[in-house]
């Protein structure tokens, strides 16, 4: 049987520290857990090299002085570049790490480059399952059908989010196909059917990216369970 998840936290901080960090980076963290946010997220893909590393983009321009594709770059690289303010691309490893420090429920996006998304989740879920052994496991999520169901296959026992931007039809059998806990949406993309729907099935909705304080106590008077931001400095 699947970990159970614990009461979600209403506020959710968005790529480990929202605006208050760069990124996806160790600094976000320290900043969430500084603003006394007790849940993160943050997104996983692999390096050339196989390892789990944080960042959201397939390719390292936006978000680091690098050049050329995450999936290509070697740790020795990819471990040298500047992720902003003097900030490194972490490891997954070290992520899990300060998420143990601090208490924080995860939620690991996995983000796979365009044709490694099964081996990207199988690293993920192996991960998760060998080395997370403190609290309560992290919710594991991703855009891609064939990433979540091979981290499912691989990790039954984890628990899964399905992440949408505008929620499908057939969201129901395909939560019952993962099995999974979680609904995760954009806010402007949810549905009453929807929330509904999730209501009598008793699956928490949690929607992507609430900036606005005024925004948040709409959606949550509307039955929404969490909200990802990356304006902790407002809510927190």
């Amino acid at each position: 049987m699947p970990a159970q998840l614990p009461p979600l936290p209403r506020l959710i901080a968005h790529r480990c520290g929202g605006v208050l960090a760069p990124e996806n980076t160790l600094a976000g963290l320290h900043a969430a857990a500084a603003r006394g946010f007790s849940a993160v997220e943050f997104d996983v893909m692999l390096s050339a090299d196989g390892t789990p590393v944080l960042i959201h983009d397939e390719t390292l321009e936006r978000t680091t002085n690098g050049i050329g594709r995450v999936c290509e770059t070697p740790d020795a690289v990819l471990f040298s570049l500047d992720a902003g303010q003097g900030e490194r691309i972490p490891a997954l490893a070290e992520a899990a790490a300060l998420c143990q420090q601090y208490g924080f429920l995860a939620n690991v996006e996995i983000k796979p480059a365009a044709g490694h998304e099964a081996r990207t989740a199988e690293v993920v879920a192996r991960f998760v399952v060998e080395h997370w052994g403190f609290g309560v496991p992290p919710l594991i999520s991703s855009f891609s059908p064939e990433a979540l169901a091979t981290a499912k296959r691989i990790a039954p026992q984890l628990q899964y989010g399905l992440l949408y931007e505008s929620v499908p039809a057939d969201w129901l059998q395909q939560r019952a196909n993962f099995g999974a806990l979680t609904l995760h949406c954009a806010a402007c993309e949810l549905s009453d059917v929807v929330l509904k729907e999730a209501e009598a099935a008793g699956v928490p909705v949690l929607c992507y990216t609430v900036n606005d304080p005024g925004e948040a106590q709409a959606l949550f008077a509307r039955g929404v369970a969490s909200v990802f931001t990356d304006r902790l400095d407002l809510f927190a």
